[in-house]
């Protein structure tokens, strides 16, 4: 067995929690209690995996590592668009 599997496992299950955060915030039209901060430092780690399968260690994983890059974008520019319809 090779060790990237282990590494597509933990991507599957951070990753896993994304879309219900996603979910979560489209229902309640609501971003209280998120910290932007948090999910820049979480989309820069997911950028960073990306860039060492770019020029370090390409394979298949790195669609795990955009997929989730996707996902924190997501929840990032809709916590910014309630954050603004609140203000």
């Amino acid at each position: 067995m090779e060790v990237k599997i282990f590494e597509a496992i933990m991507l599957i299950c951070f990753g896993s929690a994304w879309p219900f955060s996603i979910y979560r915030t489209w229902k309640a039209k609501n971003s209280a209690g998120k910290s932007m901060m948090f999910l820049y430092v979480i989309l820069a780690g997911y950028v960073a995996g990306i860039l060492f399968k770019i020029y370090g260690n390409m394979d298949e994983v790195i669609f795990l590592y955009i997929l989730n890059s996707i996902f924190v974008l997501t929840d990032i520019l809709l916590t910014l668009k309630f954050r603004k319809l609140r203000e």
